[in-house]
């Protein structure tokens, strides 16, 4: 197959992406696939996985002749309209694969796109793209199909960054949420960005700044005190719990993304009635927010053994550091088949029009 794996992009998690794509790249081409990849944020198409890789680990790759050397620009894709992207995208291509996290390429705009293009491409469309973005609105779902999820409270920023603004949260709130800690995180982000764990009243304001620079709808949720576990869902398949364990802390970006900064049990150990239970959670949580193709189910696990649904995220990571991964690894499939059947999952759509 001929295909276009999008990555990169503009967001919080462009190193991520690049690190996703240069992966997934990779495994396309040694499954014998065709691959274009094509930058989003730069507008330009990467000469090979390793390229994209090393952009992605923060060292500028190496490439002879100048910093453009090896990069093919876009034309016109220079503006970062998503509508050059995908006129730039081959009218051979068979298939996109989308490697980007956050932002257009994961709330629904990109697939819009997309479809209106009638350009097949992988993972969930538009319509579940960008209610699982959208974390409270998911989490409106899932309350009301009785999936339990952390309490929680939106704030609504000034669209003006440098307006003044007094967060309406006070003591009243935070005790409807259990009180402290609690968490604080941007209402339309991945990979932890712009997240923090609050454990006094003094660190309440800083937090909601910090996730205020990522967007204007902030949320205030209860924290789950216990472990936190994952399960990766491909077309109503659930693969085995992943358990993460951050070596100190809180798993935020750095722990997901930096090796051996977290420990991983591939399955969890758990209780077969409990295990059974997240599982069918998260089949559940997936169905309800209409996801298709390869997504991943976060939970955080009370004490009392109630799981909790955090998100879901309907593009997740596929870095050497990723929990897709993993949990594929734990049902036995490698990071080649499981990118493969990724791919098999795309739906057919009809083809595009002549010109």
């Amino acid at each position: 197959m001929r295909l276009v794996v999008l990555l990169g992009g503009n967001t919080p998690e462009r190193e991520v992406s690049l690190r996703s794509g240069a992966g997934i790249g990779r495994a396309l081409i040694e499954l014998g696939h065709q691959v274009t990849l094509l930058d989003t944020g730069t507008g330009r198409i990467l000469p090979d996985p390793d390229t994209a890789q090393a952009l992605g680990s923060g060292r500028p790759a190496a490439l002879p002749g100048g910093d453009d050397a090896g990069h093919l620009p876009v034309p016109g894709a220079g503006s970062g309209n998503l509508d050059n992207y995908v006129k730039a995208i081959p009218r051979s291509a068979d298939l996109v694969f989308i490697a980007l996290h956050g932002g257009d390429g994961e709330n629904g705009v990109l697939q819009a796109v997309l479809d209106l293009a009638r350009i097949p491409y992988t993972g969930s469309g538009v319509l579940a793209s960008a209610v699982s973005m959208d974390k409270s609105l998911s989490k409106r779902i899932f309350r009301d199909l009785g999936i339990p999820t952390p309490e929680w409270i939106e704030l609504q920023a000034p669209a003006d960054p440098a307006q003044p603004w007094h967060p309406p949260a006070g003591e009243a709130e935070i005790r409807a949420l259990g009180g402290y800690p609690v968490i604080v995180k941007p209402n339309d982000q991945g990979s932890s960005v712009g997240i923090s764990v609050v454990r006094r009243a003094d660190d309440l304001l800083p937090a909601i700044e910090e996730a205020r620079r990522y967007g204007r709808l902030i949320l205030i949720e209860s924290f789950i005190e216990g472990r936190e576990v994952t399960v990766a869902v491909l077309d109503d398949r659930t693969f085995p719990i992943v358990e993460i364990i951050p070596e100190g802390g809180f798993y935020d970006y750095e722990h997901k993304y930096t090796a051996g900064a977290s420990r991983y049990e591939m399955p969890a150990k758990l209780p077969p009635e409990a295990a059974e239970r997240i599982l069918r959670l998260s089949r559940e949580s997936y169905r309800a927010l209409r996801c298709s193709g390869i997504a991943r189910v976060d939970f955080r696990l009370a004490r009392d053994g109630t799981p909790y649904c955090l998100e879901v995220n309907t593009v997740p990571g596929m870095t050497e550091t990723s929990l897709v991964p993993k949990s594929a690894a734990a049902a036995g499939l490698s990071y080649k088949d499981l990118v493969q059947a990724i791919v098999e999952s795309a739906p057919v759509k009809p083809a595009r029009s002549p010109a």
